[in-house]
């Protein structure tokens, strides 16, 4: 919906503790679980293009 969203640091441990926590399905205020792998699909490749490996 407009005007909603949630801030995480793209690191694993943060996104770990917001999973963990289920911070993002309160700051959206989504009913069920939270499909995750939109996040590790950006967290890999951020992390490539930041330490410089394939």
């Amino acid at each position: 919906m407009p005007g909603r969203g949630a801030w995480v640091h793209e690191t694993h441990a943060c996104v770990d503790a917001a999973l963990r926590r289920r911070a993002f399905v309160r700051a959206l205020r989504v009913s069920g679980p939270l499909d995750t792998q939109t996040f590790e699909k950006r967290l890999n490749g951020y992390g490539n293009k930041v330490n410089g490996s394939k």
